[in-house]
């Protein structure tokens, strides 16, 4: 039986080696029809620690590596670009600070 590939988003990356992917689908609403979105949680193997938070990873099912960990890192498909809100306005203070001097 071939291993399911699934491509999903890195939602934390505070464990050494591991990864929570969080891989999103949609489902269709059995009484109504409307589909909704649903997602599954992958805990995955990242063995040199290439992907970060917000990275879109491709990842294939392996044998149980932990008691969570089923998942193996293939490849970071596309960077993420995470924006800290707090140095974006530390930055814009600043540079106000400076204009009015």
């Amino acid at each position: 039986m071939p291993k399911r590939v699934v491509i999903g988003v890195v939602k934390s990356d505070k464990m050494k080696k591991t990864r929570r992917v969080e891989v999103s689908r949609l489902v269709k609403y059995p009484k109504y029809g409307k589909y909704v979105k649903k997602r599954t949680v992958c805990y995955t193997h990242d063995e040199n620690s290439e992907s970060v938070v917000g990275d879109t990873v491709e990842i294939i099912e392996s044998r149980p590596l932990s008691k969570l960990k089923r998942w193996n890192l293939v490849k970071v498909v596309a960077k993420g670009n995470i924006i800290d809100i707090g140095a974006l306005r530390a930055g814009a203070k600043e540079a106000a600070a400076a204009a009015a001097n």
